[in-house]
């Protein structure tokens, strides 16, 4: 099922808000103590702009998802500073910063996380349910129309194939318009065509509604959508690429694993 063309943007234009999303100063997050201390991030710093699309690689161990979940305000830095859409996300209490990811973050996993028990529009709709907040009836049906399931939002995951519950994976993150969605190896579990499919929506997402996104991948094909491509290893942004072809991304990739 092809996805239909996504309409323009409703959001504000960039002029009105700062340009800046992201901004991420020296990192650190360890794990343990002593000997036995793990350092997954050892003084990371970036800035990442509204409507940019980011993808983030490196080799297993290299401190990808940790990353992630610090910028996300899933997990909290053992030292440095993560400023989401102007606020300082390491000052908020834990239930200030729940309240604060459920208006500005949304997450698209590579497991998907659907419930089993909702159909594909009660997932969609899911994180409005939960923040308490009315759904927008008209974004809500551009959202389903969008990522092409009109015809399934009946449907339970256990009758969608895997391409279909990470498309409602994704309407799901962008329902409440969040200031920024990662994306946690959103083609992993895809077979290529239908990775492509989900590719297209993500980029779609960025260039038609002006989405911040920030994409872990293994995926030299999937990175090739992206602004920019950061690579990580032991814990540090060693090398980064703007808009890149497969063979550059292995090239790179390879060059930071040695």
């Amino acid at each position: 099922m092809q996805a239909t063309p996504m309409a323009q943007p409703t959001a504000p234009a960039a002029a009105e808000a700062p340009s800046l999303m992201i901004s991420a100063v020296e990192l650190t997050r360890r794990y343990g103590r002593g000997d036995a201390a793990v350092c997954a991030l050892a003084g990371v710093s970036l800035e990442i702009d509204r409507g940019e699309l980011i993808a983030v690689m490196g080799p297993s161990g290299s401190g990808k998802s940790t990353l992630m979940h610090v910028l996300a305000g899933l997990d909290r830095p053992t030292s440095g500073q993560v400023h989401l859409d102007g606020r300082d996300i390491g000052r908020l209490s834990d239930n200030a910063l729940t309240r604060f990811r459920r208006t500005h973050v949304g997450f698209v996993f590579q497991s998907f996380n659907l419930l089993p028990m909702l159909s594909a529009e009660q997932n969609v709709r899911l994180p409005l349910r939960i923040a308490g907040r009315s759904a927008d009836r008209a974004w809500t049906e551009e959202l389903i129309r969008t990522v092409g399931l009109s015809e399934r939002r009946r449907h339970r995951p256990a009758e969608m194939s895997g391409g279909q519950q990470q498309r409602v994976a994704i309407a799901r993150a962008l329902v409440a318009r969040p200031s920024v969605v990662f994306a946690d190896e959103p083609t992993g579990n895809l077979d290529s065509r239908t990775g492509r499919d989900i590719l297209d929506l993500l980029r779609g997402a960025t260039e038609r509604f002006g989405q911040t996104t920030v994409m872990v991948t293994h995926d030299a094909r999937a990175a090739t959508i992206a602004d920019r491509i950061l690579f990580l290893a032991d814990g540090r942004i060693t090398a980064t690429l703007g808009p890149s072809s497969r063979t550059e991304i292995l090239r790179t990739l390879e060059e930071v694993t040695r």
